[in-house]
Parts: C-alpha cells; sequence; structure tokens
C-alpha cells in the first residue's frame, strides 16, 4: 500500500532502519515503563490496514520517545499482509510488539475487533484506502480514541461534507487526530512558511509543482487473476480505482496541491485542467497517465500542478512558490529532505541563495508522529482532520477538472452529488465490488468533455 521510487523517502523505507533501532527503542520501552509502572500510561495502538503505509506508521508511533507505547492489535482484509506486517514490525521493535493470534483480525469488520481491544484515550492508525476512512473514523469516535489517518481522507464531495460533520464531532470529544500530510511536520518548512509570512519574498504572484516518475504502486494494473474476488482486486490495487483511493491523482499529488496551499495560506477555489491515457496495453486501472492542472486561489494567483506517471519521460519532483520580491523552494526532489531554499529573484541558482534551511533534516514522517503523541501527553489541542478534509477535497477538484474536461469550483466538488462507493460501510468478504467490469472486460474511466457532471 505505500508509493516507492528511488527518490521518495516513504514510511516503508523507514522501516528498514528499524532493526537498527530496535535494541534502543527496547531499553527505552523497558526503562520508561517501570518509572511509570503504578499509573500504566503506556498508549496503546492498533493497526487498521497493514500493507506499506500503515506498517510504517506504526514503525514510526513505536519510534516516539516521550512515554511508552505498545501495538496490541492489527486488522487487514488480507491475512498474507498482516501475517507481514506482524513479521516486520517484531523485527524491529520486540518488546513493544504485543500481537498474539487472538488481536489479529481479517476481515471488513476487523476494525471494530481491533479497536475493541483499546482503552478510551489509547490510538488506533487507519491506513486502508481512503474510502473506508469515514467508516473507520466514526467507530474511532464512538469509542473515544485518538486516531492517525493516512492521507488522503476523502475522494469525493459526499465523504468529505461527512468527514467534516466527523471532525467536529471529535472536536468536542476533545479528541487528537493526525492526518498523514506530514510535510506540514517539517521544521524546514515551517521556517519557511514563517519567512514568506513575513514577506520575505514579497507577494506570492504564482506556484508551480511537478510529480513526475515512472508508474509507482498500483497505479496500473492487469485484468484480475484467477483466485481472488473483484472486490478484493480492487482494494488490493487501490491505486487503480478512483472509487478507492481518488486515484493516483488523490493519493500521490494531494502532499503538494496541500503544501503549495499551505504557504500561500489559503486554498483553491477553482480547477480546470486537462489529461490524458497512452500506451496503457493491457492495463484495467482508471488513471490518466498525466495531469496537468490550473488551480485559482481567491486573489486569482496560479498553482499550476503537473502529474505524470510514465516510463522513459523526465522525472521531477519539486514545488516552487514565485514572488514579488523574490522565490523559494518549498520541495527539492521528494518529500523529505525538502531542503527549502529562498533567492533573490526568479532564477533560482546559486549566486541567488538568499537562506535554506540547515542540513540534515529530521524526517517528518517521524516528526509528526512526535507531534501527535506529545499532544495527547501534555493534552494540548491537536486535531487536523478539517484541513486533512479540506485538502482532499481540493485534490479531488482538480482530478475532476481533468476527467471531465470542466471548470470544477470549490463549491461544486463540496456538493457534487456522486458518492462513488455509497455503501462502502455494508461491504463483506463475499460482496460485489463498487465498480463493476463493463461487458468489454474493462472497468469505465473518464471520458472529458464527453461524461461531464461525474468522472466515470
Amino acid at each position: 500500500m505505500s508509493e516507492t521510487t528511488t527518490h521518495i523517502s516513504s514510511r516503508r523505507e523507514f522501516l528498514k532502519s528499524t532493526s537498527r533501532l530496535a535494541a534502543a527503542s527496547a531499553l527505552v520501552g523497558t526503562a520508561t515503563a517501570h518509572v511509570h509502572a503504578a499509573e500504566d500510561n503506556t498508549i496503546r495502538l492498533a493497526l487498521v490496514g497493514c500493507g506499506g503505509r500503515g506498517t510504517g506508521a506504526a514503525a514510526n508511533a513505536l519510534s516516539t520517545q516521550n512515554g511508552p507505547i505498545k501495538l496490541v492489535a492489527m486488522a487487514d482484509v488480507f491475512e498474507d499482509r498482516l501475517a507481514e506486517s506482524i513479521t516486520q514490525l517484531k523485527n524491529g521493535f520486540s518488546d513493544q510488539t504485543d500481537v498474539p493470534e487472538d488481536r489479529t483480525f481479517v476481515g471488513f469488520d476487523a476494525y471494530k475487533r481491533a479497536m475493541d481491544c483499546l482503552r478510551p484515550g489509547d490510538v488506533v492508525i487507519l491506513a486502508t484506502p481512503p474510502a473506508f476512512r469515514w467508516v473507520h473514523f466514526t467507530y474511532a469516535i464512538e469509542k473515544g480514541l485518538h486516531v492517525f489517518m493516512e492521507k488522503p481522507v476523502t475522494v469525493d464531495g459526499p465523504t468529505t461534507c461527512r468527514m467534516l460533520k466527523l471532525a467536529e464531532q471529535s472536536e468536542k470529544k476533545n479528541l487528537k487526530v493526525g492526518v498523514g500530510l506530514m510535510v506540514r511536520h517539517c521544521r524546514g518548512r515551517q521556517e519557511l512558511h514563517k519567512r514568506i509570512g513575513e514577506g520575505q519574498i514579497g507577494d506570492i504572484v504564482s506556484m508551480r509543482a511537478y510529480r513526475m516518475s515512472g508508474p509507482i504502486g498500483s497505479f496500473a494494473s492487469p485484468p484480475k487473476p484467477d483466485g481472488i474476488s473483484e472486490l478484493l482486486y480492487q482494494v488490493q490495487r487501490f491505486h487503480s480505482f478512483i472509487w478507492a483511493s481518488g486515484g493516483c491523482y488523490s493519493d500521490f499529488y494531494i502532499h503538494q496541491i496541500d503544501e503549495c496551499s499551505w504557504m500561500k495560506k489559503s486554498w483553491p477555489i477553482r480547477a480546470q485542467g486537462s489529461g490524458g491515457r497512452h500506451y496503457r496495453g493491457d492495463s484495467i486501472d482508471q488513471n490518466f497517465d498525466n495531469y496537468s492542472i490550473e488551480y485559482t486561489f481567491p486573489d486569482g494567483t496560479p498553482l499550476f500542478f503537473f502529474g505524470r506517471n510514465m516510463s522513459g519521460c523526465h522525472s521531477k519532483f519539486a514545488s516552487y512558490a514565485h514572488g514579488s520580491n523574490g522565490s523559494a523552494i518549498i520541495s527539492t526532489s521528494a518529500h523529505s529532505p525538502g531542503k527549502v531554499r529562498i533567492y533573490d529573484g526568479q532564477n533560482m541558482i546559486k549566486k541567488n541563495l538568499r537562506w535554506a534551511f540547515p542540513q540534515p533534516e529530521k524526517n517528518p514522517y517521524q516528526l509528526e508522529w512526535d507531534d501527535l503523541i506529545d499532544a495527547i501527553r501534555q493534552d494540548t489541542p491537536y486535531n487536523e482532520v478539517r484541513r486533512g478534509a479540506i485538502a482532499s477535497l481540493v485534490t479531488s477538484m482538480g482530478r475532476m477538472a481533468a476527467h471531465t474536461g470542466q471548470i470544477v469550483t470549490y463549491d461544486e466538488m463540496l456538493n457534487c452529488e456522486h458518492e462513488l462507493a455509497p455503501d462502502v460501510d455494508k461491504l463483506t468478504m463475499t460482496s460485489p465490488a463498487p465498480l463493476q467490469m463493463g461487458s468489454d472486460g474493462k472497468y469505465p474511466t473518464p471520458y472529458p468533455g464527453i461524461i461531464t457532471k461525474r468522472e466515470y
């Protein structure tokens, strides 16, 4: 379930270093547990969604150093994925992974049984495909659990409206909720945000971002093999299906759309764009291979986003802000390290460099967990759901603009009635898939200019 390229510092890559940290983590956990044994302030974790992202998030959680923390329950719809996740986490965090067989759960209702193993005030990690996020978050709120949820948190207008209401409920219950837009926890980008806010590049007049690489994750999928249901195949290959993930656009590109909006201190109010499918062979996914989107902020400032997943083409992974008195690099070549910089003028060359954040940087994947657990232990306000839902909606707005060939506004996206998987909360292991294959053996794909009120 993770996206991986040779230049992306992902949660899955974080796992590679956990064996080196295992001894130190065990010592810290043991020492702290003795200190706090009388009050038992160990935070218990449940992991719902045991793919690469979920396993990596659990490793980040277990690596926090501000008090005892232990993984006690896990859930997934794939038994082999769950078993592989347990093995990885036990190898890295043997003293903090206490997940016997009777606390491992498989199935679409497994999330409830995993959360039932926790106490109010414990933490559940929600790392399944985002279509299930509102369902699982609803139960977490009922149980009084703090939450870490992966991005995106919604994939369409109706689920965004639902998530915004859930955000209110979680805030009223004083639940701490982190959303996996970890760039906002990068200390370098926080400093850049402060400097841009102070006017160090003047007024932002335009922004641009690029996420162009070869195919990654389950971006493209061959026809379903024998031995797996259509539903489970779509969940397994969730990047390929818009209902499950928002497709590659929502799942991959949300980070840079979010970080640019953060630097601008605003959200885009409309989007127009284009994209297309090329060289698809027998692939049955719903994605476009390339996207070119122009977002517009309320003051008219444009954000140009370019996404591509095609082999043999130029690769670029970066975000930029252009101001009336200088320019800034928001992302250099990946999510981490950001290596943020400010330049005189618009030509971002060495002689024009005005400021750069010192290197090396701390990993934002770890920092977001340090910040969340600290907020839980200190009982300070911490709830990122509303922002995560809006970031997800704005991302979907650009996706829908490309898929329909129309200008799509923020309000139109929020009020779009097309819910991509309206009965996702009712799915069982024998349910039909939310997306049905056509008589030609393929799934429906966007037809810009022909299908204009919905994406397919």
